[in-house]
């Protein structure tokens, strides 16, 4: 899905935007993750290689765990309240899906992390592969069939709360992209 919202119009003030902006970003470094795996089979741990690996690791140690609190804590649970049958099956699947990307996260830390260090590592291909495919997936499904719903599902307030929490979770105030 096309994200509706420029990445630099995204705040906590607007809490859904700043989980599409964050789609946005999931995006770029699962690309980055895949040219590193082609680049690192033919190349090994250059400069290059060790430079997207640090981005890599940066990304999926921080940021994507709170992107995944941020939906577990606070929007899933205010929408599962109030939405239908459907809705809610939708997050219960969605949810249940985080601790499978982070599994599959895990996985591929170490030979990123021997990578990120210029050592010797395989990255397995297959593995990248089938992360970057369920984590693409799981994106798209939560953009079109959960986000919609906290338009009409939740209210103002509860939507600032939300980016509140948000933007306490990462020690900046609500407002700040």
């Amino acid at each position: 899905m096309l994200n509706r919202f420029s990445d630099r119009h995204a705040s906590f003030d607007d809490p859904v935007s700043m989980l599409l902006a964050c789609h946005e970003r999931v995006r770029h470094y699962l690309a980055l993750l895949q040219k590193l795996a082609s680049h690192h089979a033919s190349h090994g741990s250059d400069a290059a290689a060790q430079d997207a690996a640090r981005a890599v690791l940066r990304y999926f140690d921080i940021a994507a765990p709170l992107h995944h609190q941020d939906e577990d804590d606070n929007l899933f649970p205010l929408l599962h309240q109030r939405g239908d049958l459907s809705l809610k099956t939708g997050i219960d699947a969605l949810a249940g899906e985080h601790p499978l990307l982070h599994a599959q996260w895990a996985a591929m830390r170490l030979p990123l992390q021997t990578i990120a260090a210029g050592g010797v590592a395989e990255l397995n291909a297959a593995e990248v592969e089938g992360f970057v495919a369920l984590y693409l997936h799981h994106a798209a499904r939560e953009e079109n069939a959960v986000y919609p719903h906290a338009a009409t599902l939740l209210s103002a307030a509860e939507l600032e709360d939300m980016g509140r929490q948000m933007a306490a979770r990462r020690g900046v105030s609500a407002g700040t992209p």
